[in-house]
């Protein structure tokens, strides 16, 4: 169906949405002639990490907006090797945290590219950065003594 055309797949959670993972789904569609991106449901993320801040219908919606994707699913498993055949995948790519986890593709016939996320913003560090913003405003305000009001007396 889709003759000589390299169909590429990149999944993620995308919580928080920022700009490496615009980044990320970019540098994807810059492989691909078709660009599939797998949104991981919020039963997939809490097998693994803290529940997503933001619900799975809402991280879909956002993907699905964007112009780059060509189609967007839901993610149910962090093996591919279904979805690899089901869908005639040719590369996949996925964020260098996940370094060496998706080499396996590689027998199935994918080139695995691991996307250099660098330095920078992450929904990890966004979430620690609003909890410890969050703590130490809570802390200096706890820490402050009430003001004490003066009764003028007659």
């Amino acid at each position: 169906m889709f003759k000589n055309k390299t169909i590429v797949y990149t999944s993620g959670t995308f919580d928080m949405f920022h700009y490496n993972h615009l980044r990320m789904i970019n540098y994807a569609r810059s492989l691909a002639d078709i660009l599939i991106v797998g949104v991981s449901t919020d039963e997939l993320v809490m097998s693994y990490k803290p529940q997503p801040i933001i619900p799975f219908n809402e991280r879909l919606q956002i993907i699905e907006a964007l112009k780059t994707p060509d189609i967007v699913i839901p993610q149910h498993s962090l093996d591919h090797s279904e979805i690899v055949k089901k869908l005639n995948i040719d590369a996949f790519v996925v964020g260098d945290d996940w370094f060496g986890k998706y080499d396996y593709l590689e027998d199935l016939g994918v080139k695995v590219f691991y996307f250099p996320y660098g330095t920078g913003v992450s929904s990890t560090n966004l979430k620690k950065t609003i909890h410890d913003s969050y703590e130490a405003n809570l802390h200096s305000q706890q820490k402050a003594k009430p003001v004490t009001v003066k009764h003028e007396t007659e």
